[in-house]
């Protein structure tokens, strides 16, 4: 889908039936048997899908402390400003996590990376249910988010090695998708659970950390490969690679097209986690009850899983950088037609058009990145995309609730918003370009 950078060997170096080591037969030969979907089978396939359950999680945090919102600052008598500082912990958390385990997969391995991540988002996101105070609460969320932001880069290096490169963006996209249906899971679980009781309700969202902990960690166990059966596998088909790291990232040839993947993920960012965090608060400082609030935030994520299904199609037909141009300027112009006070049949479509352009966006810059560079990169590269790209996730709930308190109204946070996913458009077509020409400085085949 974009370049074969310098580094792959050639495939035929290293035929199917022996690692890239000469040790023995591939793990693709040993493994690679049973129903196929997507070009992988076995226990390939179920290594990614339960990347896929986990990315799950990854959604239903983004939503679950925005559903839960009203109750803290209820029970603890918290202020707009400090639900954004606490609802910017684990964002904070989330963008030292990407960065750093994302490094970590490509030098420790892909299983210890992704089994490590959630080992800590599911313990520290269930003692968030125990918490005494908001200050408790927001170390728990900070740490937590250790977690979450070093998760979607490792599952998406892991599923990169493991499927072919013909199938890499259908299978990006695939994995994001988890996080729209985790946070749908969040928003419809919230509405029965939250008012049912008045001491516990809130608390009650957290412990479903749990379900990841007890079910998904023993499968991640037995299903996931070794990372030295994961190396060869993938050398097998595309080659040895030389270690890499940041200095890599930021060397001429590479140094501008990571600069800009991580702004533009900045303010895709900033514009998904903002209204994933803060959705439901703005709903009911609007005027919406409770009940209204959480629909609006389900419109979101039901349109990041249609999302999910259009930029799969798009991206292969028309590349993951064109096609997120378009998603990202969909996106801003529906946030910025909020300001036109529209009806609520309305609001509810734009709610979804936001979904579909935001994280619609975030899935296409995953896929390009995971495309753009070689395998001894791409989890340092998603890494550095999603660290730097979550600073803006840190940043949005806390200008967020800094613009409810000075005052500004709901509206700054949809300007806010909507200008975000309009520079995220603006951001992707200096890729485009940046990518074209390293396409021809490098004689490889870019697909924008």
């Amino acid at each position: 889908m974009t370049s074969h950078a310098t580094g792959h060997g050639s495939a035929a170096a290293h035929p199917q039936g022996n690692s890239a080591t000469g040790a023995g037969p591939s793990y693709s030969e040993i493994e690679n048997k049973g129903f196929t979907f997507l070009g992988i089978s076995g226990r390939r396939l179920a290594a990614v899908l339960i990347g896929w359950f986990f990315v799950v999680f990854d959604g239903y945090d983004l939503i679950v402390y925005g559903t839960v919102q009203s109750a803290l600052a209820k029970e603890w008598n918290l202020s707009s400003a400090t639900l954004g500082t606490i609802g910017s912990t684990a964002f904070f958390g989330m963008a030292i996590g990407a960065i750093v385990i994302g490094r970590l997969s490509d030098r420790i391995g892909r299983k210890a990376a992704v089994i490590g991540s959630v080992l800590i988002l599911s313990v520290f996101t269930l003692l968030c249910a125990f918490a005494p105070n908001p200050w408790v609460f927001g170390l728990l969320r900070f740490v937590a988010g250790l977690g979450l932001g070093g998760l979607v880069p490792s599952v998406n290096a892991m599923t990169s090695d493991l499927v072919p490169r013909k199938t890499m963006s259908a299978w990006a996209t695939i994995m994001m998708s988890g996080v729209p249906l985790g946070g749908s899971i969040a928003a419809i679980l919230a509405r029965f659970i939250i008012p049912s009781s008045e001491e516990w309700g809130w608390r009650f969202m957290f412990l479903v950390a749990v379900v990841p902990l007890i079910i998904g960690l023993p499968i991640a166990m037995k299903v996931i490969p070794s990372d030295k059966a994961i190396k060869a596998d993938h050398e097998a088909r595309e080659g040895h690679s030389a270690p890499a790291g940041f200095k890599d990232l930021l060397v001429s040839r590479y140094r501008w097209i990571s600069i800009w993947f991580a702004l533009a993920t900045f303010v895709t960012l900033l514009a998904w986690y903002g209204l994933g965090t803060w959705l439901p608060r703005l709903m009911e400082t609007a005027g919406y009850n409770f009940g209204h609030a959480l629909m609006f935030t389900l419109a979101l994520n039901l349109g990041a899983i249609i999302g999910s299904i259009v930029t799969a199609w798009a991206g292969d037909r028309f590349g993951p950088i064109r096609s997120g141009i378009v998603a990202a300027g969909v996106a801003g112009i529906a946030l910025l037609l909020l300001l036109t006070y529209p009806p609520v049949v309305a609001v509810y479509v734009i709610l979804i058009l936001a979904g579909v352009g935001t994280h619609g966006t975030q899935i296409l810059i995953i896929a390009a990145v995971a495309n753009f560079y070689p395998s001894n990169m791409r989890g340092t590269a998603l890494g550095w995309a999603l660290g730097v790209g979550r600073i803006g996730a840190v940043v949005a709930p806390q200008l967020a609730g800094l613009l409810l308190a000075w005052n500004l109204g709901v509206n700054s946070n949809f300007i806010m918003f909507g200008a975000a996913a309009l520079l995220s458009a603006i951001s992707l077509s200096v890729l485009l370009r940046l990518q074209r020409n390293f396409g021809t400085n490098n004689n490889v085949e870019v697909q924008g």
